[in-house]
């Protein structure tokens, strides 16, 4: 089976510097990957890339999504396709519920026009109760005044609701205490069982997410490169070693 995103020898320059360096690897339908880095690593600069954000220049290699070259276009035509990407750190947009973004992010992605606000409004009743999310919590504006747990559910019920077929969830374990961290795995499982074909690339330089939503394979990023690839067990290596060890491995 091909993958589902394959980014080819990726070079990526942010402000006439380097950052990643012909990163290469795949990830198929329904498959969890884990992209692990220490801070600097161009975990980040992926994601964004990933998603088009013009500040990241493409120098080199490709990237290619359900079989097309998606290396030039868009950020919107990138989400209308099906690619989804989970911030780091959401913007607050004060003024705009979280309702009302919803709905348009959905015309977006499903190429219509308008979504009627009752049709949003009965999906958004079905994903709260399933997410464990106060009904109310849509009203609000979008991450004003949001905790780092809330911000972080509001990513899933977007997630969720926008139907990708990629999600790219850039340190979503990141200010997470162990409560708000599992209730974020979880959520990420509900969704999983609502679409078995959606593909996870979970960037994080933390292994504990990785104990309660187990990924298929494990990537380390290190200045800017994949040094190394494998199952699970990666990830508890790395946990017990750390990425000073797997420099040495490549130096």
């Amino acid at each position: 089976m091909s993958d589902l995103l394959r980014i080819e020898d990726l070079h990526v320059e942010v402000d006439g510097n380097e950052i990643l360096r012909g990163v290469t690897l795949g990830v198929g339908e329904g498959e969890v990957h884990a992209l692990m880095g220490p801070n600097g690593s161009g975990k980040s600069t992926l994601a964004n890339t990933l998603l088009g954000n013009p500040a990241y220049q493409i120098t080199g290699g490709r990237i290619v999504f359900k079989g097309e070259d998606i290396t030039h276009i868009p950020t919107s035509d990138r989400a209308a396709r099906g690619m989804f990407l989970g911030f780091q750190h959401p913007a607050e947009i004060s003024g705009v519920s979280v309702l009302n973004f919803l709905r348009q992010a959905m015309a977006v992605r499903k190429g219509i026009n308008d979504f009627s606000v009752l049709e949003v409004r009965l999906k958004l009743i079905d994903w709260t109760k399933r997410l464990g999310m106060d009904q109310r919590f849509t009203e609000r504006y979008l991450n004003e005044g949001f905790s780092g747990g809330e911000k972080k559910r509001n990513e899933l019920l977007q997630m969720a609701l926008m139907e990708p077929d990629l999600a790219v969830l850039d340190e979503t374990d990141s200010g997470l205490d162990i409560d708000a961290l599992r209730v974020v795995a979880n959520g990420i499982e509900e969704i999983r069982k609502e679409r078995a074909q959606l593909a996870i690339l979970l960037i994080t330089h933390y292994q504990r997410i990785l104990s309660y939503l187990t990924p298929d394979r494990v990537h380390i990023l290190l200045d800017g490169r994949v040094v190394q690839s494998g199952g699970p067990e990666l990830a508890q290596t790395l946990d017990e070693q750390g990425f000073d060890a797997f420099r040495e491995r490549v130096a």
